[in-house]
């Protein structure tokens, strides 16, 4: 018998001072059984940080075709695709050509190694951002995950702080590539 995906709530405050964007989010947020909690949380940051009505998570890691987070316009096109962690560069160049603009957060002791090795191919993406979550940012964030989160994201000046119900903490977030 295969195993469903764990359900979590999270109430996430978002405080985007730089793009003054200021609202609640109440999230469903469906783990996989082979996600962890590093991973899905990595998922709500991203989403704190592109926040919007209309950004939704998608069925990541479980098909190809769909992005971890997405923001499609009335039209159905695909304005953000998001992915989290280390995803191959044939799935990064297959987003790209299928969406306006691409985000990947990697984290993990191996994202840099990550970065490295798929650099040369993945700099040619105009409209691809990489953005690298420190592992220990990436470690504190899973230790706030809860199946019912109350979070607080805070940006301001391109800098993350993050609170959850025990802990706040700045999320170190290295850009090694920002889209056109």
């Amino acid at each position: 018998m295969a195993l469903g995906s764990t359900i979590f709530k999270a109430q996430l405050q978002v405080n985007d001072l730089d793009r003054h964007y200021y609202a609640s989010h109440a999230l469903t947020i469906a783990r996989h059984p082979s996600e962890t909690d590093e991973r899905m949380m990595v998922r709500v940051l991203a989403f704190g940080l592109h926040a919007d009505e209309s950004l939704v998570f998608g069925a990541g890691m479980t098909s190809d075709d769909n992005a971890d987070l997405w923001h499609h316009d009335y039209t159905g096109r695909v304005k953000l695709w998001i992915d989290v962690g280390l995803p191959e560069a044939r799935l990064v160049k297959k987003a790209a050509a299928r969406s306006d603009r691409v985000m990947v957060y990697a984290y993990g002791r191996t994202a840099g190694m990550w970065w490295d090795k798929n650099r040369a191919d993945l700099n040619k993406l105009d409209n691809l951002g990489v953005v690298i979550v420190s592992s220990e940012s990436s470690q504190q964030l899973a230790r706030c995950a809860e199946r019912g989160m109350q979070l607080d994201c805070t940006i301001q000046d391109g800098e993350v702080m993050w609170t959850g119900a025990d802990d706040a903490f700045a999320v170190a977030l290295d850009t090694v590539k920002r889209a056109a």
